[in-house]
C-alpha cells in the first residue's frame, strides 16, 4: 500500500491544513463532551486507547461523533510493526495524525460519523473522513464528505480504499477491450479488478496465491486465477500485492509494450525486479501508482474532493460489502489489533463506535 502523506481531502480549496488545526484552536472543551478517545500505537505491536481533549468547534469547522473506522490492513501492519524507513517518516504523515513516527503515533484514515455540530447544513448528516481511530473529533467543514443518501454508513469505510483503486485505474489507463491482471484480492486489489471489470469490453482476471479468495472474486463478478494457473499475455497488470515474486510474475505475463503499475508499498524492505530476459525488448512500461496525487491527464480538473466524492458514488454495489471481513468494538480494539493484522482472511476489518 503506497504511503498517505498528502491523500488527504486537503487541497487547494480548504484553507487550513491538519498541522496548523491543532494550533489554531484554543484550549477549551466541549460541555458534555470534554475528551475523546483514541487509539495510539505505544510501541512496536502494542496499542492502547488514550483519551484526549476535544476542542469546542471554531467557525466553519463539525464536531463528529464516528460511527465505523476500518482497518487498512497493508499500511497500518507496517506502522505497528515500526517498519516505516525514517526516510519516509514525513511523507507518511496521514490525515489530523498526532504523534510522530516510528512511535508513539494515533493513525487511521477511514472514519465514517455523523456531524453533531458546526454549520446548519451539515448537522445530522452521515459524513467520511480521512482520520485516525478516535470517537469524537473536529475537524474543518471542507474536510469532511457527506455520503451519498443510499449509501449505508458501515460500508462507507471502504472510501479510501475505493479513491486509492480508482488512482490505481487511472494510472493503469485501463481501456476497453483491455486484458487486465491484477495481482492481490486484497481490498485494493479487489476494487481495482471490480473497476476494471466495469469497463466495457475488458477481460479482467484477479489473481491470488490463496485459493479462498475465487469465492470473492465470484461474489464481485470477476475471474479468478492462481499465479501458477495464470495464461497468456496481458495489456494491462496491476501488482497490489507487496509481493516481489508476484511483481515478477507480472512482468512474465506482460505483453509487448504492455503497461505494469507497482500499487504496493514495501516499507523499509528492499525486493528484487527482473529487468532482464525480454524485459527490454518487449518494451515493457513499470510505472508506481501513490494515492497522493492525480494523475496529470486529470489534475487540472479532478480536486483531491471530487475524487472522494467519486469513490463513495463507487461504493453503492451491495456486493462490496464482502470486503468486510469482521467487526470489533472500538473499546475491544487494543487487544484485538494484532490479532486482527495477523489474519491472512482480513480484509477490511470494521471498527464499531
Amino acid at each position: 500500500m503506497p504511503s498517505f502523506a498528502i491523500r488527504s481531502i486537503v487541497s487547494e480549496d480548504l484553507g487550513r491544513g491538519p498541522r496548523s488545526l491543532k494550533l489554531d484552536r484554543d484550549e477549551q472543551t466541549v460541555s458534555g463532551a470534554e475528551t475523546a478517545s483514541a487509539l495510539w500505537f505505544e510501541a512496536r505491536e502494542i496499542c492502547r486507547i488514550r483519551q484526549e481533549r476535544l476542542a469546542v468547534p471554531a467557525e466553519n469547522e463539525v464536531l463528529v461523533r464516528a460511527l465505523y473506522s476500518g482497518i487498512s490492513r497493508g499500511t497500518e501492519a507496517l506502522i505497528f510493526r515500526g517498519q516505516v524507513p525514517e526516510s519516509e517518516f514525513e511523507r507518511m504523515r496521514g490525515p489530523h495524525m498526532e504523534g510522530s513516527f516510528p512511535f508513539p503515533v494515533k493513525y487511521g484514515y477511514a472514519a465514517v460519523g455523523k456531524v453533531e455540530a458546526g454549520p446548519s447544513g451539515l448537522i445530522g448528516q452521515m459524513v467520511f473522513a480521512l482520520h485516525p481511530h478516535q470517537d469524537r473529533f473536529v475537524l474543518p467543514a471542507a474536510q469532511v464528505i457527506p455520503l451519498p443518501e443510499n449509501l449505508p454508513p458501515r460500508r462507507g469505510v471502504l472510501a479510501a480504499n475505493m479513491e486509492t483503486a480508482l488512482n490505481i485505474t487511472w494510472d493503469a489507463g485501463i481501456q476497453p477491450g483491455d486484458r487486465v491482471a491484477v495481482f492481490g484480492a486484497g481490498v485494493v486489489g479487489a476494487l481495482v479488478a471490480y473497476l476494471s471489470s466495469r469497463i466495457v469490453g475488458t477481460e479482467t482476471v484477479l489473481i491470488d496465491q490463496d485459493p479462498t479468495r475465487q469465492s470473492l472474486a465470484a461474489d464481485l463478478g470477476i475471474s479468478f486465477a492462481e499465479p501458477g494457473s495464470l495464461e497468456g499475455e496481458f495489456d494491462v497488470l496491476v501488482n497490489a500485492t507487496a509481493s516481489g515474486a508476484a511483481l515478477a510474475k507480472a512482468i512474465d505475463h506482460a505483453g509487448l509494450e504492455a503497461r505494469i503499475v507497482e500499487a504496493s508499498w514495501y516499507g523499509d524492505r528492499q525486493i528484487s525486479v527482473p529487468l532482464g530476459g525480454a524485459f527490454h525488448s518487449r518494451r515493457l512500461s513499470l510505472v508506481s501508482s501513490q494515492v497522493g496525487g492525480i494523475p496529470s491527464p486529470r489534475r487540472a480538473r479532478w480536486s483531491y474532493g471530487r475524487r472522494m466524492a467519486k469513490a463513495l458514488d463507487l461504493l453503492l454495489d451491495v456486493r462490496l460489502d464482502r470486503l468486510i471481513s469482521g467487526e470489533t468494538t472500538f473499546s475491544e480494539l487494543p487487544d484485538a489489533y494484532a490479532r486482527i493484522l495477523s489474519t491472512p482472511a482480513t480484509l477490511c476489518h470494521r471498527i464499531r463506535y
